[in-house]
């Protein structure tokens, strides 16, 4: 099939699923067409069944805000009369399915018609999407796709408590390729982080409020008073400079270690031990999941989607939001002893093979066969 993808292309979760979705999809031989305004960072080099369209939008001193909307559906336009795309793919519901069902009518004009799957990530429902400037635009851009998708039960639940949803929403989670994991470094430079004595935290996100930066420092510094201990922090975002702050103020600076953004998360996850995830929400845990597939035991809180990721006991502990104090002491039973560790660490590497893109893939690709076998039945949406 020929299917055009619309995605955010920065380092948020909902990009690199997008992203590796298209590049998965071309490895089956569909032909992806990647329509946003930046290349994705993780699409890297372009093969000859993927293709990335950039969107433009023309300065007009007549508007303050420039119409992005109007430019993505302008484009997608374009892009699904040149190319013959089968189905489009939009991922969050603001603005890529609001510009998507626009490019729809239009092209309806011109007796084309072309199915929409929406995919929800969290954010778009949780934060965008519950906004009251924005709710309207978005109740109406899920229920005027032809199919939406979540990526947790916990995510599905919330849309339809949150939206006067009319259509089905059918959980597809997000996933990893284990095979880009199959192989181990031989050497993970473990030495550059810590002495061979101390125990390596690792915490990966956006740094936005919701994630809970400080209570990983506040976790961390209560593990680091009962073993040796390093924390590395891996990204960017608003709440990094308050996290160096209070870094130095509880006298742990030389003990905790800020890389920014890095492409090399595969090989820092290699020498971690444990992976911290507090957040205040999460509609995954998709940071969560690439920890638990490179044998890192996951210590998070219980909120969103991570319980269908991170199981108690087994790959990691849930807490609930904010529980610092249980945080540490569950950290503190996983990393007690190597014979512990050892164990959290394979039953986390064997729970992640769950989420195999090989096991979500064909989730998808039976999506788009139903959209694009219905897409003249009117009844299809509803």
């Amino acid at each position: 099939m020929k299917i055009a993808i619309v995605c955010y292309p920065t380092w948020g979760g909902s990009g690199v699923v997008a992203t590796e979705l298209g590049i998965a999809l071309a490895n089956r031989g569909h032909e992806v067409h990647f329509v946003t305004y930046r290349q994705p960072v993780r699409l890297g080099l372009l093969n000859n069944r993927i293709h990335f369209h950039e969107v433009h939008v023309p300065e007009y001193p007549l508007f303050k805000y420039q119409p992005y909307e109007l430019a993505l559906s302008s484009k997608l336009v374009d892009t699904v009369k040149l190319y013959g795309i089968d189905v489009l793919h939009v991922h969050y519901a603001i603005p890529h399915a609001y510009a998507g069902y626009m490019a729809k009518k239009m092209l309806e004009e011109e007796n084309i018609h072309i199915p929409m799957i929406t995919t929800l990530h969290g954010t778009d429902i949780t934060l965008v999407g519950n906004h009251p400037f924005y709710r309207p635009a978005v109740t109406f851009s899920i229920n005027n796709s032809d199919v939406v998708t979540s990526v947790s039960k916990s995510l599905k639940n919330q849309t339809l408590n949150l939206f006067d949803i009319k259509v089905d929403i059918e959980v597809v989670p997000n996933f990893i390729d284990k095979s880009k994991y199959s192989s181990s470094f031989t050497d993970c430079q473990r030495s550059l982080m810590a002495i061979d004595n101390e125990r390596i935290l690792t915490h990966i996100s956006n740094f936005r409020k919701v994630k809970r930066i400080p209570d990983v420092i506040q976790v961390f510094d209560r593990v680091r008073k009962k073993i040796p201990a390093k924390l590395v922090m891996v990204g960017e975002g608003p709440e990094k400079e308050a996290a160096e702050l209070l870094c130095e103020k509880l006298g742990i600076a030389e003990k905790v270690i800020f890389l920014g953004n890095s492409n090399e998360i595969d090989r820092i996850l290699c020498f971690s031990d444990l992976f911290l995830l507090p957040s205040e929400s999460e509609s995954f845990g998709l940071a969560a999941l690439e920890a638990m597939i490179n044998k890192v035991p996951v210590i998070s809180s219980n909120a969103g989607g991570i319980p269908e990721v991170n199981e108690q006991g087994i790959t990691g502990f849930l807490s609930e939001i904010g529980d610092v104090e249980d945080m540490a002491n569950n950290a503190l039973k996983i990393l007690k002893d190597d014979e512990a560790l050892e164990e959290f660490k394979l039953n986390a590497v064997k729970s992640a093979q769950r989420f195999d893109i090989l096991n979500v893939l064909p989730l998808y690709e039976e999506i788009y066969e139903k959209a694009y076998n219905s897409r003249f039945d009117k009844n299809f949406i509803k």
